[in-house]
């Protein structure tokens, strides 16, 4: 197939497969963050976000949607120009991270007070959130120039 592509377009047409095989690759890691994060929090993050509009979910989510969105580019960035490897270091790599991201989130919520969980779907906005989030996107960028 990617032969095909190189001999039809050039390289052109690698880099179209390349980006194609990216975009599948980080949508479903973006999607199995999704389901992480929801799993984390009580109630249905869907209908916490588009439904309540709730912003302490919306915080949450971005940031961890963000972070996967660093371990890609830190994967594509790596990989130079190997197709392959940087297909499997995106996979593998983006897996890592939301695990570390999930876990990390468990940590902070024993060595914090209160539930972080039942923080995120409050209807308020809270200090706690922000700090999560921002624990998102630096392990989204430690996991992304760990690629390096």
């Amino acid at each position: 197939m990617f032969a095909l592509g190189e001999q039809v377009f050039g390289g052109f047409g690698t880099d179209v497969v390349g980006a194609i095989a990216y975009s599948v690759i980080g949508i479903a890691l973006m999607v199995l963050g999704f389901f992480i994060v929801d799993w984390l929090t009580p109630g249905k993050l869907g209908e916490l976000i588009w439904t309540h509009r709730n912003r302490n979910a919306s915080l949450l989510l971005s940031s961890n949607l963000i972070g996967v969105g660093l371990i890609v580019v830190g994967a594509i960035w790596a990989s130079e120009g190997n197709l392959v490897e940087g297909i499997v270091s995106t996979f593998v790599f983006g897996v890592i991270g939301l695990g570390a991201m999930a876990v990390a989130f468990l940590i902070l919520d024993v060595v914090t007070p209160g539930k972080l969980g039942a923080l995120v779907v409050d209807e308020e906005p809270h200090p706690a959130v922000w700090v999560s989030s921002a624990m998102h996107l630096a392990l989204g960028g430690v996991i992304a120039m760990a690629l390096s």
